[in-house]
């Protein structure tokens, strides 16, 4: 099973939809295998944003990541980066689809609600970005059944 990181950023925090968030993912069929509440830091937003550190924008969104703490998650299931991506809709959230998260919540570029790890390989890098190995969790679930099919299982 695939893993990827999802972080639900201080708007949705702020505005009360951390329940509808995560709600969405597990409607979904996609099983958490870590959560966690945390403030970031300067070196763990730098590391994570090093590809925006020389735009002009960066300080704002630093300063807007860390202004309340953000919820970490790390999902698992088949195909989960692209199924978590799709779900969250555009980055440009007033331009996202309807029934996306952003696209039925959100209005903003930057206060969109949700980060999503954006291919398989930087779903490894930020799942380990924000998750040590002892705080993910391998586990049946009881649904897995009734999600997939036989042949996806393998």
């Amino acid at each position: 099973m695939e893993r990827t990181l999802v972080l639900i950023k201080p708007d949705a925090i702020q505005r009360g939809l951390i329940g509808r968030i995560i709600g969405r993912f597990e409607e979904k069929g996609l099983k958490i295998v870590g959560l966690k509440f945390m403030k970031l830091g300067d070196q763990l937003l730098n590391e994570h944003y090093s590809h925006l550190l020389d735009k002009p924008f960066f300080p704002g969104t630093r300063s807007f990541m860390q202004s309340t703490p953000v919820i970490a998650i790390c999902w698992e299931g088949l195909d989960s980066v692209e199924t978590v991506r799709r779900l969250c809709g555009i980055t440009k959230a007033r331009e996202a689809a309807p029934g996306t998260i952003r696209g039925d919540l959100a209005m903003s570029v930057q206060a969109n609600l949700v980060h999503a790890s954006d291919s398989i390989e930087t779903a490894a890098a930020e799942v380990k970005r924000f998750f040590d190995d002892s705080e993910l969790f391998d586990y049946d679930s009881a649904a897995t059944g009734t999600i997939y099919s036989q042949d996806e299982l393998g």
